[in-house]
């Protein structure tokens, strides 16, 4: 391991480590109701990140989720919505997870919401309940919102194109939206400053780009790192309408509206998972190997959003270990789905595991869906991943 890798290695630790990182799921959900084709019998097992896409999985009526992840702030920040989608009336909740921002959010806190938590989550947001209450919104917060908070006060105050960005959101058609980014936009964007900022690795460690991934792209994609963030941009704002992107709005403005949200703000949606669908959610701190070995029952579908990168890179065993888990808790007709930073990956093509007395070479045991994969990977709405990956697993 090099230098600058073991730099790099320690740095992501330290923001993975101690901080929220995620405040908002950036992975499209819309594409993995697709590709999962959930249905009422189903028991998925998903990295928890900001706890969105558990809500929306969710309004499938699945029969049951567990959200996992290594980061208890991760979720904390689930528990959080959790309590007040149970206990707040729609309006209260809009302010805090629409707008960021809520005035009575102390009270509200301390009086309803706080009863709801485990005793962890308590921890934290008796703490860190101001990310809501201050003039800075919520997704200006965590690791990620700082980043885009300090993106922001460059296109406000130094560059002062707000006004053309504010345009573009609103653009009407999407050769609209186009002519706005391509005239006032991309060229004043991308700056030698902006450029530099990219291109170091504790700026991606803000956003959760380990090193691994800064090394699949620059191995893999012409120009690099910068020019993979610049076609993605170029991609986001010049080829996918941006009216429905709530992914990238809420970074570009701090909030959601009511038309352009994540499904769990919606009135009617909220109130179905208040009336029930959102008991069907269960939050562990834990690995996804270290829950599937002390789950007693069978799994059918696996969210397991981009950590093999970084497990590939730094940990291969554990790799090998957790799709051995994988392996032992799937149904019959379970499936998978992973993004990752790469444009092509071949480390599951490495993995050998011990299953039912033999030794396996994986791809053996998994059959893609590759056709269905690249097509949906094009309607990405977020699109800053290089590919996406559906596969059935052989129970």
């Amino acid at each position: 391991m090099s230098v600058m890798d073991w730099v790099s290695g320690r740095v992501f630790g330290m923001v993975h480590g101690k901080n929220l990182v995620y405040n908002t799921c950036w992975e499209d959900p819309r594409l993995d109701r697709v590709a999962l084709q959930i249905g009422s019998s189903d028991r998925i097992v998903m990295i928890t990140s900001a706890g969105c896409n558990a809500l929306d999985y969710a309004l499938c009526q699945p029969e049951r989720i567990d959200a996992v992840d290594l980061n208890p702030r991760q979720n904390a920040l689930l528990e959080l919505k959790m309590a007040g989608i149970r206990r707040l009336e729609f309006e209260d909740f809009f302010r805090m997870f629409g707008q960021g921002h809520h005035p009575r959010v102390r009270s509200l806190y301390a009086d309803v919401l706080r009863p709801e938590l485990s005793p962890w989550a308590q921890r934290y947001w008796d703490r860190w309940i101001r990310f809501f209450d201050s003039r800075r919104p919520f997704y200006f917060r965590g690791t990620s919102g700082s980043f885009a908070r300090m993106v922001n006060v460059y296109v406000n105050r130094m560059l002062r194109i707000r006004p053309y960005v504010d345009q573009m959101l609103e653009a009407d058609t999407l050769e609209e939206q186009r002519d706005i980014y391509h005239r006032y936009i991309r060229d004043r964007f991308w700056s030698r400053i902006m450029c530099f900022a990219m291109n170091r690795d504790t700026t991606l460690s803000m956003i959760g780009v380990p090193r691994a991934q800064r090394r699949q792209i620059e191995t893999q994609y012409d120009g690099g790192i910068i020019q993979f963030i610049k076609d993605c941009v170029e991609a986001v704002f010049a080829e996918l309408p941006l009216r429905d992107n709530y992914f990238w709005r809420v970074y570009m403005t701090g909030c959601y509206t009511r038309e352009c949200c994540p499904e769990y703000l919606r009135p009617d949606n909220f109130q179905r998972l208040k009336d029930g669908l959102v008991d069907c959610i269960h939050v562990h701190t834990n690995s996804v190997e270290g829950f599937l070995r002390q789950h007693d029952q069978e799994v059918t579908r696996f969210v397991l959003l981009d950590h093999m990168d970084w497990l590939a890179d730094r940990h291969f065993p554990l790799l090998v270990s957790e799709w051995e888990a994988i392996l032992q808790r799937a149904a019959p007709g379970a499936r998978a789905i992973w993004r990752s930073g790469g444009l092509r990956t071949d480390f599951l093509d490495r993995v050998e595991i011990e299953h039912e007395g033999r030794r396996w070479a994986l791809p053996e045991r998994l059959t893609y869906h590759r056709e269905l994969a690249e097509e949906l990977h094009k309607q990405d709405r977020v699109h800053t991943y290089g590919s996406f990956y559906i596969a059935d697993i052989a129970a």
